[in-house]
């Protein structure tokens, strides 16, 4: 299980066998330093709202965490060294969560952090690290404006909004035929709105006309009166950015209140089992897009040495289940900390910082090339639909399943 408090340092121990062996203290110090044991910080949503995607991460992080130890360590300098996941439960709480990275960096010392799940806790978290100069690695974190603090210790593995927005709209518009009208609804909070304001630019600017937008507030369970405003603009398109529970209420009301968009997209919903397995027939036909789908092949180093070694190992621990893209940013973005640790030799926190801007490497999850502002760069990233009980990928082409399907046929 993952840990709440790391190990003793050994040194005391080594110090006295050196002595009693008539071996210098500071020969024994070094022996001790180079088996310290690599700790980092998890501030998690075990609990609350977005409990179902801070599992996800914990899952991940525990697989890693085993898998590494059970190859003896990262190798820094020369020499294996442990590793240990440091995990505390914020409760879906933005202000806990910079607690808890105090808590992790002042009394845990932990080397790097983990950021929580989404853009807006991500940057309570980051801040707090670049006070203290420690590193924070971002795996769920996509939104531009997270990334425009011009902080030199925060490096996200997920691709910009942007780029998916772009694409989304390009692919629809030469897919289905007479597209020309969109209603966008999303939440207000730092991931959904980005993805919202995204969409609704890159259609505009594709010729698309917006026949509705507006956000619904955090917590919001009744959306009657939006929805009711979508149907009656008649959009060929609805787009609908939120979290899974969000999305579960919104597709329930979309069918209640009688919407007939031939195409429904809804961020990230159907990325995740959970949406499909709340909404059942329901679920059939969303639209989706994703940062990663486990029918890629890549291939690179680390703990996993290939996207089906992951999947496999991901199988087994699961107990069957698919990873969706929360899974493998997190675990792609530890894999990536082993090749950034070795380069760094050492696990200073400015050693760690300019070995993460330096990164170019290709994991099982794809490619990890950050920018100037810490963001992994953009690559072709996958739109996928719901169609019957399966997750098929409708783009890039070469990791197609299968051509989009509209609601209304």
């Amino acid at each position: 299980m993952l840990k709440t408090s790391h190990a003793k340092t050994r040194s005391a121990l080594l110090t006295s066998i050196a002595l009693t062996c008539g071996v210098s203290v500071a020969l024994a110090a070094s022996a001790a330093g180079a088996q310290e044991t690599v700790r980092i910080g998890a501030p998690l949503a075990l609990t609350g709202g977005l409990a179902d995607e801070g599992k996800k991460q914990e899952l991940v992080y525990k697989m890693w965490e085993e898998k590494v130890n059970a190859a003896g360590g990262i190798e820094i300098d020369g020499q294996k060294h442990p590793v240990e996941i440091i995990e505390y439960d914020y409760q879906t709480d933005g202000p806990r969560a910079g607690q808890l990275a105090e808590r992790l960096i002042n009394e845990d010392d932990v080397h790097v952090l983990m950021s929580p799940f989404g853009s807006g806790h991500t940057k309570i978290a980051a801040t707090v690290g670049q006070r203290y100069r420690i590193p924070t690695i971002a795996c769920v974190a996509s939104s531009e404006s997270v990334y425009t603090q011009g902080n030199p210790y925060l490096f996200g593995t997920l691709s910009p909004n942007a780029h998916m927005t772009e694409a989304m709209v390009t692919y629809l518009k030469d897919k289905v035929p007479g597209l020309e009208t969109v209603a966008v609804y999303g939440r207000d909070d730092v991931f959904p709105k980005s993805m919202a304001e995204a969409t609704v630019k890159a259609a505009e600017d594709q010729g698309l006309e917006i026949v509705y937008n507006q956000l619904y507030a955090v917590g919001t369970m009744d959306h009657a009166a939006g929805i009711s405003s979508i149907v009656a603009a008649e959009p060929d398109w609805i787009y609908v950015s939120g979290y899974t529970q969000d999305l579960i209420v919104i597709r329930r009301q979309l069918a209640d209140l009688g919407a007939k968009a031939p195409i429904v997209t809804m961020v990230t919903g159907p990325a995740y089992v959970e949406f499909t397995e709340a909404l059942g027939d329901l679920a059939d036909g969303i639209s989706s897009q994703t940062w990663w789908h486990h029918s890629v092949d890549y291939e690179g180093e680390g703990a996993w040495k290939t996207t089906d070694e992951f999947y496999q190992d991901f199988m087994e621990a699961s107990g069957g289940q698919d990873p969706d893209y929360i899974h493998g940013s997190c675990a792609g973005a530890l894999v990536m900390l082993e090749d950034v640790l070795k380069r760094a030799g050492s696990l200073d926190g400015e050693a760690i910082r300019e070995a993460l801007a330096s990164t170019e490497i290709t994991t099982f999850y794809g490619p990890i090339d950050f920018g100037e502002n810490g963001m992994n760069q953009a690559r072709d990233l996958p739109i996928i639909q719901v169609q019957g009980e399966n997750i098929e990928v409708l783009y890039p082409e070469s990791i197609a399943t299968a051509e989009i399907k509209l609601l209304n046929e």
